[in-house]
């Protein structure tokens, strides 16, 4: 099964789609890497929507990539007598680690790491930014503040503390159970969340080590103070914008998505956008005129994909949602500007061979005018490389390894597949140009572009380029001049 577009798509599975039945049927329609969110359902569950989709990915030979969310660390105030309270404006109101009920003078914070990382004039947000507070005085132990917007505060309502970094690790105790129990199943990909700076990174790299990759969750504003060495810490990055948004202007939020987009794109490190993409199809079987534009407009900008959360977990149309996003990516990719934009946001070449040999992989089947652009890779680096590049001629990723093709299903642009393990570059070379014609992507006598690591079997070692043509059998026709 092969996709006519290059930007993927990511879907949450829940309640709305946990049936095997569904999950095929938002494969067929476009999902590329499922989603398994962490802070809602058991491990049972999980453990039977991983199993669905593994077997569903062997029915149709196609490697399907999936997502481990954790939850990260949830900043809540305490439980209140009658269940709740009003703020009102410039009323005064307490925060402390008593853990009695609240009432409308006082309420618990029972995280101590919020009260010593505070200064006087911060604002603490209630609610995903519904209240307002400012920190007037503050102890080891508690804060007074002066309410700037106030409302309805119920039981267990989240806080947010913008601008301040908190001495908190992204993985709790749950977070730790999660983890391991999703290596445990063989996950691709693990979501990071919470995370404020690089070390964050380096304290989960430790526990996951090459077990599956991490992707970034970009949702705390003191993260953005140290994009690039976050960036460079991940093997990919989510652009959470739901989460972002809360601790910054919503004006704000637009801006540094792009900025994100072409940190990543520099990187070449793959990036996803999320959150709220069609929001409305949760409860509509079309999306707005806004939304359908809020997803052409991360693709676009050369996302490597964008994702669906509750409009697939809990919402009432899950394929049509996902057959909504594929429609709309597939318009935007075959406008002319679409082109013309990555072209003119296209990222210098890094000076590594590798990279080098990426480019040239580029150039080259644009001059040839080659069906496919193809990369035999062991980790996956060459694919990266070359999907940094965005080639116009479509990638196609052949590794003999399972958990690499798994893991290259969100990469843009690249169509993965398992394939034997080769020895010798004219084997690797007929492999290439059999599976080009297997998955539909040339024909005999039609050019591909090869790209690969010598000696094979060794990641990282990306360093031969080969231009050969389709034979009428399938496999490399031995034209004077194909050479390497």
């Amino acid at each position: 099964m092969r996709r006519n577009r290059n930007a993927k798509i990511v879907a949450t599975l829940g309640p709305a789609s946990s049936s095997e039945e569904i999950i095929r049927k938002l494969f067929v329609a476009g999902v590329d890497m499922f989603r398994m969110n962490f802070s809602h359902g058991t491990q049972a569950e999980h453990k039977a929507r991983v199993e669905a989709v593994r077997r569903i990915g062997r029915e149709f030979h196609r490697p399907i990539g999936i997502l481990g969310d954790l939850q990260g660390p949830k900043l809540r105030v305490g439980t209140f007598a009658d269940g709740g309270i009003t703020l009102v404006p410039d009323a005064s109101f307490r925060l402390d680690l008593n853990p009695a009920p609240g009432n409308v003078d006082r309420a618990n914070l029972p995280h101590a790491e919020i009260f010593a990382a505070l200064v006087e004039g911060a604002t603490l947000l209630l609610d995903d930014g519904k209240m307002a507070l400012r920190v007037e005085k503050f102890g080891p132990d508690f804060a007074t503040t002066r309410v700037l917007v106030g409302g309805k505060l119920t039981d267990r309502k989240g806080v947010n503390v913008p601008g301040v970094v908190l001495p908190i690790s992204p993985l709790t105790d749950k977070d730790k159970r999660d983890l391991d129990y999703a290596l445990q199943l063989a996950i691709d990909w693990i979501a990071l969340s919470f995370v404020q700076r690089p070390e964050d990174i380096f304290e989960a790299r430790e526990i996951i080590g090459d077990r599956a990759l991490i992707m970034t969750k970009l949702e705390k504003p003191a993260a953005i103070d140290r994009l690039d060495e976050i960036v460079r810490a991940s093997d990919s990055v989510m652009v959470a914008r739901g989460d972002l948004g809360v601790e910054l202007p919503p004006e704000r939020v637009p801006i540094l998505q792009r900025a994100i987009v072409r940190a990543c794109r520099r990187e070449g490190k793959p990036v996803i956008v999320a959150t709220q993409m069609l929001e409305s199809m949760t409860a509509s079987p079309v999306p707005t005129r806004a939304e359908a534009s809020d997803v052409a407009s991360a693709v676009f900008q050369g996302v490597d994909a964008v994702m669906l959360s509750a409009e697939s977990a809990a919402g009432k149309y899950p394929v049509e949602a996902v057959t909504m996003m594929d429609r709309i990516i597939i318009q935007v990719e075959g406008d002319p500007h679409y082109r013309a934009l990555l072209e003119a946001n296209h990222e210098e070449t890094r000076k590594t061979v590798a990279d080098a040999v990426c480019a040239a992989l580029r150039t080259t089947a644009h001059v040839v005018s080659a069906k496919a652009t193809i990369t035999y890779t062991s980790s996956g680096a060459s694919a990266l490389r070359t999907a940094r590049e965005r080639p116009e001629a479509p990638i196609l990723s052949l590794t003999p390894h399972t958990k690499t093709a798994s893991r290259l299903a969100v990469v843009w642009g690249v169509h993965s597949l398992h394939t034997a393990q080769v020895s010798d570059v004219t084997t690797m070379t007929d492999l290439a140009c059999r599976a080009a014609v297997q998955e539909g992507f040339a024909a005999a006598g039609d050019y591909v572009v090869i790209a690969a690591g010598v000696p094979f079997g060794h990641a990282g070692t990306t360093n031969l380029l080969r231009i050969a043509r389709v034979g009428p059998n399938g496999a490399a026709d031995g034209i004077p001049g194909q050479g390497s």
